[in-house]
């Protein structure tokens, strides 16, 4: 029987959960993309505050194997979305918010969103 997932620590969930392409109406139905919360942390912390994958790692409590393995997934991801279009979603995942509230970088930069589906 497989272990349970170890919650990874998330310093915050996304302000957006849902993105949308702008095709056209009647274009066929693509497939949704899921990207679970922690996927969408490790792109935050390593191309949005330009973390190392060790410190990412550090960040989240877990391995530097696994920060590469979710950050591989979370690109791949998003690599789908952009090429075919359809819908990104944000949901899901095995994590625990930081109960700190002062996570690594958070003073210097804060997230900016544009979000129209609030």
């Amino acid at each position: 029987m497989p272990r349970k997932p170890k919650a990874r620590r998330v310093c915050e969930v996304p302000i957006c959960r849902k993105f949308y392409s702008s095709d056209e109406p009647n274009q066929e139905v693509k497939q949704d993309v899921v990207m679970s919360v922690e996927e969408f942390e490790t792109i935050r912390l390593i191309d949005y505050i330009n973390l190392t994958q060790e410190e990412c790692a550090v960040q989240m409590n877990v391995a530097r194997t696994t920060v590469q393995k979710i950050y591989a997934d979370a690109r791949n991801k998003l690599a789908v979305f952009v090429v075919e279009g359809g819908k990104l979603i944000i949901s899901g995942g095995s994590y625990e918010l930081c109960s700190e509230g002062n996570c690594k970088k958070r003073k210097e930069r804060k997230q900016k969103y544009f979000c129209t589906n609030k």
